[in-house]
């Protein structure tokens, strides 16, 4: 829209000149599924400033069944209210005539405590006043599948990592994504088809850190809203196929200050300043917890495998694709830029990832915790006498054990607050209760769709 507060007669002109009839408000759930209710243009006066209303109990809902998850703090009664932020609304491409608006949930017109979105808005203040600003960006991967005649869901190619082929077979749908994310105000910076068969990466440019995270959710609805208007499924699960690659969603990260990125320094370690290696340091130091956040789904653990460039080990490294953070340099100065965090995928609420990271990495600034050596190699080759001695250790194995770090962990703990922590925390222990001895092809049927 342009404004930061749109007026209501500009977000009437706007939705009237677009043929808009539904407004969805999205949110993202804890269990991150992405959820909308949407209310007609002709009651948009009853609905510019309040929104709609929703049950407190649905951030207490898993990802498998719309039921409240025990433990949670949460039941039937108490409502909250989800109120636009104008300044996102957009036209939906793959939608015509409904548009979407990015909604905060709000009780007593207040920010509410469990709302994901306002867990991100804290940390970003609490960065502001330490007198950084966080810039970021989501890197995508994510499958496409056909239909076969046996109703199996199947990739729509056989191709291999950067193949022409799988450029030229996808083209239209592609096209049609990057038209969607760049019409919806994305800037789209790289394309091409990843490792596994009908697998694609899209990337996008960086931004502010709450637009990273609003820019996310567009980014998943848009990627599965085009391809179904294509006849396709388009899912961002972490392992689909288990002799195929993974999907994962890396978060890339900066610090900036007055303007101007602070992330390098010419004398520092790696070129790496002194808040940026503190930053590192906390993030490693939280990230067993972390995971909880970033890798929230009994299916995230699949793809954080040893040697398949999913950052199993808690460790960083420069250009290291093995290590879970990585400081990608540039060919010319200044360099580095920015630093990758791999241990995410897309089945994460973008908003708890990203705050997560940043409560993490401020720890770290505030502690000026280094983060070690980097290192140089494969970890996953190093002995286990090696690695301990590098203080090199195996990332959580599974969400169970990822659970009982959060559980531990005061300082992640602290800036969720007591109530979004108790209510993610049950829905996690509910997910994990219900899905951790299902085999890969159950998690598939049941979470293929959904993320």
């Amino acid at each position: 829209m342009g404004s930061p507060l749109p007026s209501l007669s500009s977000v009437a002109q706007f939705l009237d000149s677009n043929g808009i009839r539904f407004v969805r408000l999205l949110w993202c759930d804890n269990a991150n599924l992405i959820r909308a209710k949407a209310f007609h243009v002709g009651f948009l006066e009853e609905n510019y400033t309040d929104g709609i209303g929703i049950s407190m109990a649905q951030q207490a809902v898993p990802i498998m069944a719309d039921a409240i998850a025990p433990d949670s703090g949460l039941g039937p009664v108490g409502e909250v209210w989800l109120v636009p932020d104008w300044s996102t609304l957009q036209r939906l491409p793959y939608a015509p005539g409904h548009a979407s608006v990015m909604a905060d949930m709000r009780l007593h017109q207040q920010p509410w405590d469990l709302c994901p979105r306002a867990f991100l808005q804290r940390a970003i203040a609490q960065a502001q006043q330490a007198g950084l600003q966080i810039k970021a960006a989501f890197e995508n991967e994510f499958y496409l599948l056909k239909t076969n005649a046996n109703g199996e869901k199947v990739p729509v190619d056989q191709t291999l990592f950067a193949s022409t082929l799988g450029m030229n077979i996808n083209q239209a749908v592609i096209d049609d994504i990057t038209e969607a994310l760049l019409a919806q105000g994305i800037p789209v910076e790289r394309y091409y088809p990843e490792s596994g068969h009908g697998q694609h990466e899209i990337s996008i440019r960086y931004t502010n850190a709450l637009q990273a995270a609003d820019w996310q959710i567009t980014f998943r609805e848009t990627v599965r809203g085009v391809a179904l208007r294509h006849g396709l499924t388009a899912s961002f699960l972490p392992k689909i196929f288990a002799d195929q690659a993974g999907s994962g969603c890396h978060l890339h990260l900066s610090l900036w200050q007055d303007g101007h990125n602070i992330t390098s320094e010419a004398d520092g370690v790696q070129g790496l300043s002194k808040p940026a290696l503190f930053f590192i340091g906390g993030v490693l130091d939280h990230l067993p917890a972390l995971m909880a956040l970033t890798t929230p789904s009994p299916n995230s653990y699949r793809r954080l495998q040893p040697h398949f460039w999913s950052g199993a080990f808690r460790a960083w490294g420069v250009d290291n694709r093995e290590a879970a953070v990585r400081v990608p340099t540039n060919p010319t100065p200044p360099s580095p830029t920015h630093f990758e965090l791999k241990t995410v995928d897309a089945s994460a609420n973008p908003y708890l990832a990203l705050g997560g990271a940043i409560a993490a990495g401020l720890d770290g600034i505030g502690r000026k915790r280094l983060p070690g050596e980097p290192v140089t190699m494969d970890p996953g080759h190093l002995s286990e006498a090696e690695r301990q001695q590098r203080h090199i250790d195996r990332l959580p194995l599974n969400l169970g054990e990822a659970i009982a770090h959060l559980r531990q962990n005061p300082v992640l703990l602290k800036a969720l607050g007591s109530d979004l922590a108790t209510a993610f925390l049950a829905v996690r222990q509910a997910e994990w209760n219900a899905l951790n001895a299902m085999d890969l092809a159950a998690e598939v049927t049941l979470l293929l769709e959904r993320y």
